[in-house]
């Protein structure tokens, strides 16, 4: 009898693999293809995020507006992306600031919240813990004559992906002194010289084929995902151990939640973001 395909059958390093792979070839393919599948793309990405934090948030007995919170962030990517590809005025962006402060009226209402003003502080976490990092993207891609280009998104992340394998690899097998204990006490000095070496060395590749942006851009890129990679992948790791509990979802099989697999990208995106908008 035929056997069916069942990816919890595989190691978790299987697992991982067959996860990196599937989901690395839709965001790939999708960004190519066009700015709008790009745009589709991270739009559900985002809102799976932003939703899991949301959930983890409540695990910890916080009460944050989970729908509206996540609308509000897609509502923002919505608007950087329309303005940036210039369909929309930057004006519209003020938009943001009534429907932002909505989160008030609707729990002045709740009548079973103890603490609202927590569940708004944590509404207002997840926007910009998650949804603004998405959304500064959208001015990352466009950055370069206002015309989106793919090859700065997937230039991010192919160096993020490249520091993530490598610190990986090698903080399993040459990971002994402790890089951040107390938050990780998996992650090494090793890992991350593994992770920043694989970074660096795909961002030479980069610069001499991706010609969007000067060389030397990419390899200060590659020492923003390095150092900001890292520490976002703490920052998420302080947050699950204050909430005990390992990974942000169950959704990727091998990596957890979307947060687990994107955390780099929250704290990086705002810095490539300037960086390319200043220089």
């Amino acid at each position: 009898m035929r056997s069916r395909f069942n990816i919890n059958n595989y190691s978790n390093l299987g697992q991982r693999a067959i996860t990196a792979f599937i989901g690395a070839l839709v965001v790939v393919l999708g960004s190519i293809y066009s700015d709008w599948t790009y745009f589709l793309i991270f739009a559900v990405i985002l809102g799976f995020s932003q939703m899991e934090f949301y959930k983890l948030s409540g695990l910890d007995g916080m009460l944050p507006l989970k729908s509206f919170g996540t609308f509000l962030g897609l509502m923002i990517f919505t608007l950087t992306f329309l303005i940036e590809k210039e369909q929309f005025r930057h004006e519209y962006l003020y938009l943001m600031f009534p429907l932002v402060s909505l989160t008030f009226f609707i729990k002045l209402y709740r009548k079973t919240d103890k603490k609202p003003f927590t569940g708004v502080a944590y509404t207002y976490l997840g926007i910009f813990y998650v949804a603004v990092p998405f959304s500064l993207l959208n001015l990352a891609v466009f950055s370069v004559d206002q015309v989106y280009h793919f090859e700065i998104l997937i230039g991010c992340l192919l160096i993020l992906w490249a520091s993530d394998t490598g610190a990986y690899f090698a903080g399993t097998k040459f990971g002994k002194t402790k890089l951040f204990e107390r938050v990780s006490p998996k992650k090494s000095w090793e890992g991350f010289l593994g992770g920043a070496f694989s970074a660096i060395a795909v961002a030479f590749v980069l610069a001499r084929y991706f010609k969007v942006i000067d060389d030397w851009k990419w390899l200060v890129i590659s020492g923003i995902i390095i150092i900001a990679g890292t520490y976002g992948d703490l920052i998420e790791s302080l947050f699950k151990r204050s909430i005990e509990i390992k990974d942000s979802g169950q959704i990727l099989p091998g990596h957890g939640g979307f947060m687990d697999r994107f955390d780099g990208l929250l704290l990086s995106a705002p810095f490539i973001t300037a960086f390319l908008k200043i220089f």
